[in-house]
């Protein structure tokens, strides 16, 4: 582990503490049609357009999407951008019937994974301290902490995607097994969720769902 010290560890919390009230000088919140566009009036979609996702928005996507927030920095997700038609067709096995052409449709579908030897990246990730040793031999809290950093991780993909212009449609209905077979065997990924991204066709939305009120799932104690 190489971790700043000393004069040029000061100068570099002293940057990052300037850098942060800029920021906040500069921007004091969203505007409300940004909220609507990456949250309160975005939607899932379940058909697409053939417009293509323009060269380097993916990348893009994945700069703003990696700045988020994880437990120690542990950035455990694993992006695997399905484009292809053969890996279409090999994605296509692990599906619910009814989400084949969802998924077949889409111009790209991420495959959010978990590798679940996260903490041996924690050396470049968390310089300051040593932490592999919480990690090491301890398969349950590695899972845990894997898992719900990659899914906080799938979420930040979903909202930056939205925020860079494009749709998404996250699905759950496939079987876990089958990907990590067909994508990850031998390797220490597992599959978490999959995500459709790309310009929708908002003909095949349907009325947005009820979302209940503040007070009836909020508690200020």
């Amino acid at each position: 582990m190489s971790a700043p010290t000393g004069a040029e560890l000061d100068a570099l919390r002293a940057a990052a503490q300037a850098d942060h009230r800029a920021l906040r000088s500069r921007i004091s919140r969203l505007s409300d049609d940004s909220i609507d566009l990456i949250l309160r009036d975005a939607r899932s979609h379940y058909a697409w357009t053939d417009k293509p996702i323009p060269e380097g928005l993916l990348e893009e996507i994945f700069d703003i999407t990696i700045s988020g927030p994880t437990s120690m920095n542990t950035l455990p997700a694993r992006f695997i951008f399905v484009k292809s038609q053969e890996g279409k067709e090999r994605l296509s096995k692990s599906l619910k019937p009814k989400n084949v052409a969802k998924m077949m449709g889409a111009p790209v579908t991420a495959i959010i994974a978990q590798d679940m030897d996260f903490w041996h990246k924690l050396p470049f990730l968390f310089p300051h301290e040593d932490r592999r040793h919480l990690f090491d031999g301890h398969e349950d809290y590695s899972e845990d902490t894997a898992y719900r950093n990659a899914t906080l991780q799938g979420a930040y993909f979903m909202i930056a995607a939205r925020a860079v212009g494009l749709d998404v449609g996250a699905m759950s209905g496939f079987s876990n097994a089958i990907v990590d077979e067909e994508f990850f065997s031998g390797t220490s990924l597992k599959s978490n969720f999959l995500c459709n991204i790309g310009y929708a066709d908002e003909t095949a939305l349907f009325q947005k769902l009820p979302r209940f009120a503040f007070d009836d799932v909020c508690s200020v104690i």
